[in-house]
């Protein structure tokens, strides 16, 4: 079972589901479903204790990076609950995920006169905010060029601080946002109003087969816990 977390735009759980059903076609033989559960529910577990009462179920978190609502929330209600259940890890940080990144930015034509950011949600776990910063690193590496983090909602710098920063020291270059956001949503729209000259897209795309590398990494992360507690959920 994938689960995400969010108050999800009809374009965002499209999205999501897209993804969803691309591991579910390729590999047929699991029982894949998706919970969206809603970014007020204080209580993460007990909103999919139903699903992950399920025999052996995998819950794979479809998030970047891991803040509170899967550490702690997630983690830990899933210990309180009870059951046969296990955690995966999050998607990120991944070198596939710089991969798909970089992809969108390149679609924006880049320049070697071009500073990019990366925008990330942001988060109040120090781990998380370190993640999103690995994110930026490898797809510096990917890209061979420096890149900037801001983050939209928690976390320092924040967005328009770290691109006033950048005009500052690159006056004169055009500002391109990377979204380490893995669907279009509120993120990605405040994220497009905070000062960029222009922003990629996200990672997935309602009206867009999802990328190949991003349905490996979920079948991955399945794996990992497969193998080691012989999930098949």
């Amino acid at each position: 079972m994938a689960v995400t977390h969010g108050s999800p735009s009809p374009a965002n759980r499209a999205a999501v589901i897209r993804l969803v059903d691309a591991v579910a076609t390729v590999r047929p033989e699991l029982d894949v479903s998706i919970s969206f559960v809603d970014a007020r529910s204080t209580d993460v577990a007990a909103a999919v204790a139903g699903d992950a009462a399920s025999p052996g179920a995998v819950i794979v978190p479809l998030v970047l990076s891991a803040g509170f609502h899967v550490r702690t929330g997630l983690g830990l209600g899933l210990d309180r609950i009870g059951g046969s259940s296990s955690l995966a890890p999050e998607l990120g940080p991944d070198a596939r995920i710089a991969d798909v990144l970089a992809e969108r930015l390149e679609a924006l034509d880049l320049t070697d006169r071009d500073a990019v950011l990366l925008a990330a949600a942001g988060s109040n776990d120090p781990r998380a905010v370190r993640e999103c910063f690995e994110t930026a690193r490898l797809l510096a590496q990917r890209l061979s060029r420096p890149v900037t983090v801001g983050f939209i909602a928690a976390g320092l710098p924040r967005l328009p601080d770290a691109i006033e920063m950048v005009r500052e020291v690159h006056p004169g270059a055009r500002i391109v946002v990377g979204a380490y956001l893995l669907a279009p949503g509120a993120f990605y729209d405040t994220a497009a109003t905070l000062g960029g000259d222009v922003i990629a897209e996200p990672l997935l795309l309602p009206d867009r087969e999802a990328p190949s590398a991003l349905v490996e990494l979920v079948l991955d992360r399945y794996s990992a816990i497969e193998l080691v507690h012989g999930g098949a959920s």
